[in-house]
């Protein structure tokens, strides 16, 4: 009797245990989401209480990299007779790109403004080859005064090409890549600025990257998030403009997305990326192509869709961004001095082939010259990015030519991702697996009740047959 009584008892607490934490099991399907999403929302909104995700926005604390390569052209002669170019590929010339934001200022329609400083620092660890490199290149003042003036009258024509002897201004340029990249001194640049100011971009020495060094990227305003968070980091105003003027078309014109380093949190596979690029003149969007791991954390890659750089002919809603040539060149000479310079993917990947007809020296494929960001979906925060564009440069004796093309990649990595994995990835999924150890624990209590409870109706069944055999 004392051990049918003591299984009856272990049957109860097992029934009581197994039931409540089968129901907080389920409490926690119900309730869990709810936590974990409204600690995601409140670890992405940009709030300065907020240590890990308003450090990350504020000081960037991600290695970025900006990777240069030049199109170094072996038949310059050869090109101003009219025969197609040849290029070798130089580089990558690696810098370390140092990003933070200033003059930071919350307003009352939970918005922000700030503007966003980078510096350039020479990795040649990372690089192969030397700033001191000598490549030759397409002299943009020449070639693209060349193609702005080709229409004018003939004396004007002339008094330019009087003009480039005159400093003795070639064509095409063999120097230093670290002078090509900085700056050079120029006195056709010189006498340009002193007497028609304005002119040029530069004030100073004339290079690619000579205005970029310790500069900024204009005045964004972004939503905080704090209201809505699906409009976090999503472009309010651009230096006070909500469209720019580039381009021929309304949409075309639209700011739209965020500034390009973080997105609103909850994405899924039908969400796309938008995002304005000051230095590509215009909005883009980026598409889902795959989910992924990156680093441990798991992760949606999106990539620049076909339609990005294709003509009006080829995509209607792209007829804003013409005049426009083969699909896979954005014309953006407007916002540019009207020079005739054009972007595309590096060696026209994914343009239309005649492109590649009108280079020697270029091989296009996805994993050198695909643009990608592959993005933590719950959170909105890039893990890997790769934004990698070329600059192009229209002549008058062939199509055009290839100057550069540069790969722009940041990645989180050491303690940061360390912070972030633990806190927004690690402790969510935990909580995710316990609603179902708990549930499981407690169906697994419950069919040990019955166990013990089947167990003990037959030992008690065997004392009863026992006793009636001796009587």
């Amino acid at each position: 009797i004392r051990m049918a009584v003591s299984k009856s008892t272990l049957s109860i607490v097992f029934i009581v245990l197994g039931g409540l934490a089968v129901l907080f099991g389920i409490v926690l399907v119900f309730v869990g989401p709810i936590i974990i999403d409204d600690q995601i929302v409140k670890n992405v909104e940009i709030n300065p209480n907020n240590g890990l995700s308003y450090t990350m926005w504020k000081d960037i604390p991600v290695p970025f990299f900006m990777s240069v390569y030049f199109f170094h052209i072996v038949n310059p002669d050869e090109i101003l007779k009219g025969e197609k170019p040849t290029v070798v590929q130089r580089g990558p010339y690696v810098y370390r790109e140092n990003r933070w934001k200033d003059n930071i200022t919350f307003h009352d329609n939970h918005t922000v403004s700030y503007k966003e400083f980078r510096q350039y620092f020479f990795e040649e660890s990372m690089s192969v080859g030397d700033e001191s490199d000598v490549v030759t290149i397409p002299n943009m003042l020449v070639l693209g005064a060349s193609v702005m003036m080709e229409n004018m009258p003939f004396p004007v024509r002339l008094l330019l090409s009087t003009t480039f002897k005159t400093f003795n201004e070639e064509p095409f340029l063999t120097k230093p890549v670290g002078e090509l990249m900085w700056g050079y001194d120029s006195k056709l640049v010189d006498f340009l600025n002193k007497y028609l100011p304005g002119m040029l971009p530069t004030s100073g020495k004339f290079g690619l990257f000579a205005e970029f060094n310790n500069s900024n990227t204009g005045q964004f305003t972004v939503f905080t998030g704090q209201d809505d968070i699906g409009k976090v980091h999503m472009v309010d105003s651009w230096n006070g403009l909500k469209s720019v003027d580039y381009w021929r078309s309304e949409a075309c014109n639209m700011i739209n997305g965020t500034a390009g380093q973080m997105w609103p949190p909850f994405m899924t596979k039908e969400s796309t990326m938008p995002f304005y690029s000051p230095d590509a003149c215009r909005s883009m969007e980026l598409v889902y192509q795959r989910p992924g791991v990156s680093r441990g954390v798991p992760v949606y890659r999106f990539v620049a869709p076909k339609t990005l750089f294709a003509n009006g002919a080829d995509y209607p809603p792209n007829e804003g961004f013409c005049p426009c040539r083969q699909s896979g060149l954005l014309n953006v000479s407007t916002c540019r001095h009207n020079s005739p310079v054009f972007i595309s993917h590096p060696h026209f990947f994914e343009a239309d082939p005649v492109l590649l007809d009108t280079v020697n020296g270029l091989s296009p494929n996805e994993d050198e010259h695909g643009l990608f960001i592959d993005i933590h979906p719950e959170t909105g925060v890039p893990m890997n990015v790769s934004i990698r564009l070329q600059l192009n440069l229209l002549i008058k004796s062939v199509f055009g030519i290839s100057i550069f093309h540069l790969s722009q990649s940041g990645y989180i990595d050491g303690p940061v991702l360390n912070t972030f994995r633990t806190s927004l990835v690690v402790l969510p999924m935990v909580m995710e697996y316990m609603q179902y150890i708990f549930i499981a624990l407690g169906l697994a209590g419950i069919l040990g009740a019955v166990i013990v409870h089947t167990h003990k109706k037959v030992v008690t069944c065997s004392y009863t047959n026992l006793a009636l055999d001796v009587t």
